[in-house]
């Protein structure tokens, strides 16, 4: 497979195909046209042309053979619908394109029983596996049987001798929480799962810190998706209890609640402020903008492939842990509660 085989398939020109998958800046593709470019290299295992690429640069080594990874997303089973996780995925593809390893093939916690899928995991034809999300004991097993070189990436720390490449969860949850505190809310309610998650935590954490008793009232465990987060925020809302605010774990399951919020009557902010964690695309195209924790999704793609690849070539060999840092993204969604 060539560029130009690439790009007619793709539909676009060989300078579009050579821009995107070099990562330029110059004029870059709309992410439909990137991802089905994206899509073909992954598919037919293009690798570039190091030799080619080494003498325009002026350098006469010989080209290294291309090698592969693998993708494992632990806490989602359509990685086509939660666009945080997808583009951590499409960061690490990239990065690891420019050390000449390919993103092989992608698979979900769910799937590593299916024949076909167990089968490509057992033959073990890639080099190492990138792990996205929080993954339970049992997947950790399995990782330590089928995989020689794992990095994980993730908001929740994991308890695995492991390399990490994570962005603190818990301290982004107590920092969008503390926010909505300091904007004078204490009836701040939580859509999303509860049970071992630490975003759950630094929400419980920081109504403690600022004496605020937690309701469990105010709490819905569900899963974090449009669906959930509208489900949990519509079961809270029709108890009426004096709710002014709500934190979801995500920007997805923010979604579901803003909808829930808007059906039972409520403007946002006037009436009730909304904050989540990730700052997908989509959360400032939203009506209103929506306010949220960003977290930085391209860079921790970058260095998870760094790490794995490094770990894979034999450069270091003790588990690292790399905590990257996030920041406030204050838009239109909160507001100083009055009431």
């Amino acid at each position: 497979m060539t560029l130009k085989e690439i790009a007619a398939e793709a539909g676009v020109s060989i300078s579009t195909v050579s821009r995107v998958i070099n990562k330029s800046a110059k004029s870059p593709a709309s992410q439909e046209v990137q991802d089905r470019i994206w899509d073909i290299v992954r598919r037919t295992g293009y690798t570039p042309n190091s030799t080619a690429r080494q003498l325009k640069m002026g350098h006469k080594e010989q080209a290294c053979t291309s090698r592969s990874i693998a993708c494992l997303f632990a806490r989602i089973q359509d990685s086509e619908v939660d666009t945080f996780f997808t583009s951590l995925a499409r960061s690490i593809e990239k990065e690891a394109f420019k050390h000449n390893y390919i993103l092989k093939y992608t698979f979900t916690a769910f799937d590593v029983n299916h024949p076909g899928i167990f089968r490509l995991i057992s033959d073990n034809h890639v080099d190492g596996v990138a792990v996205l999300g929080r993954c339970d004991k049992q997947l950790l097993k399995f990782l330590k049987q089928y995989f020689q070189y794992v990095a994980y990436t993730g908001l929740n720390s994991l308890e695995a001798k492991y390399d990490q490449i994570i962005c603190d969860g818990f301290q982004a949850a107590a920092d969008a929480v503390g926010h909505l505190i300091r904007l004078g809310h204490s009836k701040i309610a939580y859509v999303g799962e509860t049970r071992n998650e630490n975003r759950y935590m630094g929400y419980c954490s920081a109504l403690n810190t600022a004496n605020i008793p937690l309701c469990r009232e105010l709490t819905a465990n569900v899963p974090l998706s449009p669906e959930g987060g509208y489900r949990g925020a519509d079961a809270i809302l029709k108890k009426e209890l004096p709710v002014t605010a709500f934190f979801c774990p995500n920007d997805v399951t923010a979604i579901g609640t803003m909808r829930a919020i808007k059906e039972h009557g409520f403007s946002i902010p006037q009436d009730i402020s909304l904050i989540s964690i990730d700052d997908i695309d989509t959360a400032q195209y939203l009506t209103p903008m929506l306010t949220t924790i960003h977290i930085p999704v391209e860079e921790m793609g970058q260095m998870t492939a760094k790490i794995l690849i490094d770990r894979i070539e034999g450069g270091h060999t003790l588990p690292v842990k790399i905590s990257l840092p996030y920041y406030l993204a204050g838009r239109e969604s909160c507001s100083k509660n009055t009431k």
